[in-house]
């Protein structure tokens, strides 16, 4: 049941698949994770001559295990977390790691696109 997505429509939507960091380190192990995160204006508000300081923001963590990195743990909080989501609740299902997210064309702009640029030279922190 580790794949099922769940989400909660509130505003911001906030979208979960997989494990939770802290259930990462308690069934792998802390030195066996990276951490990858980000937090971003979501692209769509890029077209718009909206304030920056007004345009909602997204939290993304995927958390990814063992030397291959597959992804265990990903969850969005912002605009699109609930129609995004599914498709990466299949990609996880099937064994998607970091290597496979970097290889994907990003379409923009989403907010999507910002799970498959996450810094491919490494995580922003390791726990």
């Amino acid at each position: 049941y580790e794949t099922i997505p769940t989400v909660v429509f509130a505003h911001p939507p906030i979208g979960t698949c997989g494990l939770t960091e802290a259930q990462a380190v308690e069934k792998y192990g802390k030195d066996n994770l990276k951490i990858y995160r980000s937090r971003f204006v979501n692209l769509y508000y890029g077209i718009f001559q909206v304030e920056p300081s007004d345009k909602p923001k997204t939290l993304v963590k995927v958390i990814c295990t063992g030397p291959e990195e597959k992804v265990v743990g990903l969850h969005v909080i912002g605009m699109g977390a609930d129609e995004l989501l599914q498709g990466f609740a299949v990609a996880m299902r099937m064994g998607a790691t970091k290597a496979d997210l970097d290889r994907t064309v990003a379409i923009h702009p989403t907010a999507g696109e910002e799970i498959v640029t996450l810094a491919p030279w490494g995580p922003m922190s390791k726990h």
